[in-house]
């Protein structure tokens, strides 16, 4: 499989503009969502187990009224990839299937 390839500046930055909520932090890009906490639990949950198929995951912070995600590739240095927008698109279509409502 390999290491995942570090993306550029430019190529994160294109990417982001396809994922609306999402920022950039550094080498990782975040979102905070606002949900109700035993959503977020359940949402949560669903996140790990699709995390656990691609073998790619998110590290979550959840508090009693949102959800973060925050996104990096550690393989890969701790710099952003592919994966990482994968991931985070993933992440956006299951917590809006919990009923979520996302920052802006």
């Amino acid at each position: 499989m390999g290491v995942p390839k570090p993306l550029s500046d430019e190529e994160i930055t294109e990417r982001l503009a396809g994922l609306p909520g999402w920022e950039r932090k550094g080498d990782e890009i975040t979102r905070v969502y606002e949900i109700r906490y035993h959503a977020a639990v359940a949402a949560i949950v669903t996140i790990a187990d699709r995390s656990r198929r691609i073998h790619h995951h998110a590290d979550l912070d959840l508090r009693i009224d949102h959800l973060r995600a925050s996104i990096t590739t550690h393989d890969a240095g701790y710099r952003l990839t592919a994966a990482d927008f994968d991931l985070a698109h993933r992440i956006d279509a299951i917590v809006a299937a919990h009923q979520a409502l996302p920052l802006d």
